[in-house]
Formats: structure tokens, C-alpha cells, sequence
């Protein structure tokens, strides 16, 4: 369901980490990332202020303690939790149980058309059944105001289908701490032009390649 993480009349305000110093990447501690795609979303979103942000992964009090203290109000919606409810299921021609996007979309990401400036979907994609992507980045194009910004990331096929999952917390300008989280699995890996494909009606996209085999993706809308 959707949920204001920031109240439209408080500011909550942060002492983000520094992004030098990188944790010892063992098992459920946090691992660190520099993210050139992270980097580009934040030059844009600091030129203005009091832009609508919505993050699209778990809750993260550094995200919100981050983004708020650029000046800006932050929106989340755990999309990935959402999308295991049991309700939402109906059966396929097949008889197997998918998710229904109507239902699912009845209950989350309900905002006006145009209201976020900008959009954190993470690598959201990559785990969502597939019945829900489509309908989820159509919702997206139509919640996000013209020319506003959507960064994803997207695996590789290296990644290989136990890819863990992982909650995203912004630690700088251009660096992402990425700690272990519920295990959700890889479900497809999205070649670029897949990727084309699915932000089609979207007005440009930019590609990052990072070497941990993940693709970062800048889409305007």
C-alpha cells in the first residue's frame, strides 16, 4: 500500500556517511558501490529543490535522511514486498497463480498523474514477476512529470539466476551501500534492447556499465 515517508511539513535531515571508506564485504554487512548513474540523478535533483522523490525499494532512513537534506520530500513504496501479497493472485490459463496487475495497481503507486520529479526504482525490475513490470513502469510514466528522472539498474547476464538481493542506501553523491536483503529471486536478466523496449515512451535513456555486472539506466520522461 502506499505510504509518505516524509511529511509534506518536516524536514528530516542527515550526516550521510562518507563515501571513502568501504566495509569488508562479508556476509550481511553492508558492501559499498560507486555508482556513476547514482552520481548524474543526484547533479540533477541538487539543482533544484523541494522536488518530489519516490524510492521504490525498502524503506531507507539514510535515503530519506539524504534526499531531505538536499531539500526535497521523499515518497517510498516497498514495490517488491507489495507484489508478494497473496490476495493479488489469480490463475493463469495454465491454472498456476500470477500476480493480477490490476489489483496490485488498485492498492499501490495510486498518485495523480505528474506528481514526482524523480523516481528510484533501483533494480526492481529484475525481481518482479513478470505480469507486474510492464503495467509497473506504465503506472511510472504516467506518476512521473515530463522531463522528470528515473534511475534503474539492471543485471547482466553474468549475474547468474542466485544474484542475491540487495536494499540500496545512498552514502554520497555517487556511492550506494548495499546490504543484503529479503531473498527475493532473479527472475530475467534485461538486454539493452529489452530495456529500450521497456522504457519506450519515455523521451531519452542512458546506459552506465558497471563491472559488477550491473547495468545502471538514466531515463528521462
Amino acid at each position: 500500500m502506499s505510504s509518505v515517508t516524509h511529511d509534506l511539513f518536516r524536514r528530516f535531515r542527515g550526516n550521510p556517511e562518507t563515501a571513502d571508506a568501504a566495509p569488508a564485504a562479508e556476509s550481511g554487512e553492508r558492501l559499498r558501490r560507486r555508482s556513476s548513474g547514482l552520481a548524474e540523478f543526484t547533479r540533477a535533483i541538487d539543482e533544484e529543490q523541494d522536488l518530489r522523490i519516490l524510492d521504490l525499494g525498502s524503506t531507507s532512513p539514510t535515503n530519506i535522511a539524504y534526499l531531505t537534506g538536499l531539500g526535497h520530500k521523499v515518497y517510498n513504496e516497498d514495490v517488491l514486498k507489495e507484489a508478494q501479497e497473496p490476495s493479488l493472485l489469480v490463475p493463469a490459463e495454465n491454472g498456476s497463480p500470477v500476480p493480477d496487475a490490476d489489483r496490485f495497481l488498485g492498492d499501490n503507486l495510486v498518485y495523480a498523474p505528474a506528481t514526482f520529479d524523480a523516481i528510484l526504482c533501483w533494480d526492481t525490475p529484475d525481481y518482479l514477476h513478470e505480469a507486474l513490470v510492464k503495467p509497473m513502469v506504465n503506472r511510472i510514466h504516467r506518476i512521473l512529470k515530463p522531463k522528470g528522472i528515473l534511475l534503474a539498474f539492471f543485471h547482466t547476464r553474468d549475474a547468474g539466476p542466485d544474484a542475491p538481493y540487495y536494499r540500496y542506501h545512498i552514502v554520497g553523491e555517487d556511492a550506494l551501500d548495499l546490504q543484503p536483503g529479503a531473498r527475493f529471486r532473479l527472475q530475467r536478466v534485461f538486454n539493452n534492447r529489452h530495456i529500450e523496449n521497456l522504457f519506450r515512451d519515455f523521451a531519452s535513456i542512458k546506459f552506465f556499465l558497471a563491472r559488477d555486472n550491473v547495468r545502471e539506466v538514466l531515463v528521462v520522461r
